[in-house]
């Protein structure tokens, strides 16, 4: 057995990627059923959060225990970890005692940290430089709408709106693995790295950043944002709310989209800051499927990465 972590998407080939979309949208489908399979089944993960959660918590939680395993949460405040016991001992503790690890943590250098010491796979549960969980529901919920089962988003066009943050670049590294045009209009001094624009670039994906968002969602299928001041950066609010204003995602900017497009949002939002209500509560909106769509992915995502 070859040992996988899940650090970033790009920890996956375009056809693994395919693979665990594929069978998110089985595992929805067939929720609740009484042969649902239970491959978890003796096995447990732990869940370690450094990083307030509801979505990331829950869905793991369940997910790990409908798949027949015991999850196990540490709130990291209130472990050894949070009294400053390095993480390569916490990575080779816990790799004793579970069969996986889910980290949601600040710096991305403490997922890589905790996954080169682990004896156990690591998924990254978020990390300030990137959120691939939440990507895998992410294009579940665009494969759902668009009829796209496996990695193969070619001839889709999204819009990324707003601060170039960690799911502005997992937007970036999904483009890289399949096919997907993706259009990020963010203001100066809050673009995406430009290392991991021209990583994906290499890599063949087609991604543009620009500064105007109605240059971005002209004709997109997906426009989708996040909020501008993310966890960590409430003192740099009053600073990003200036220069964020023009970057509302509302009715008027939905309209240069396709006609058939759907809005994304990772939650939670702030209705009258990125996003209008209309916008969120509307028929467009994809937004609670999005957030269903973390256990289904997640799920998928646990199966193939413990059984490796």
């Amino acid at each position: 057995m070859t040992l996988r972590h899940f650090r970033t998407l790009l920890d996956l080939s375009p056809a693994e990627l395919g693979t665990i979309l594929s069978r998110a949208h089985a595992l929805k489908d067939g929720r609740g059923k009484a042969d649902a399979p239970k491959p978890l089944a003796g096995k447990s993960v732990a869940i370690v959060l450094e990083k307030a959660s509801t979505r990331t918590r829950v869905s793991f939680e369940v997910g790990v225990f409908e798949l027949g395993g015991l999850p196990v949460t540490l709130i990291a405040r209130d472990t050894q970890l949070g009294r400053g016991e390095p993480i390569e001992d916490t990575a080779r503790m816990l790799s004793g005692y579970t069969h996986a690890i889910v980290y949601r943590t600040f710096g991305q250098e403490r997922v890589d940290t905790l996954a080169k010491h682990a004896r156990v796979p690591v998924i990254n549960g978020l990390s300030d430089q990137f959120h691939p969980c939440q990507l895998l529901a992410d294009l579940q919920a665009v494969g759902e709408v668009f009829d796209r089962r496996g990695h193969d988003f070619s001839g889709l066009r999204a819009a990324w709106i707003g601060d170039g943050n960690n799911m502005a670049h997992s937007w970036i590294n999904a483009a890289a693995l399949t096919g997907l045009e993706l259009v990020l209009a963010c203001p100066e001094g809050y673009r995406p790295s430009d290392a991991i624009v021209e990583n994906a670039k290499k890599l063949g994906a087609k991604v543009r950043v620009v500064k105007d968002p109605a240059e971005a969602a002209e004709g997109a299928h997906v426009v989708t944002t996040d909020v501008w001041a993310s966890m960590g950066q409430e003192e740099e609010a009053r600073d990003r709310k200036r220069a964020f204003e023009g970057y509302l995602v509302d009715e008027a900017l939905m309209a240069r989209a396709e006609k058939n497009a759907i809005f994304l949002h990772c939650l939670p939002a702030h209705r009258g800051e990125e996003v209008s209500a209309p916008v969120i509560d509307g028929p467009q909106s994809r937004v609670w499927d999005e957030a269903e769509n973390r256990l289904h992915a997640q799920k998928a995502l646990l199966e193939w990465i413990v059984a490796q």
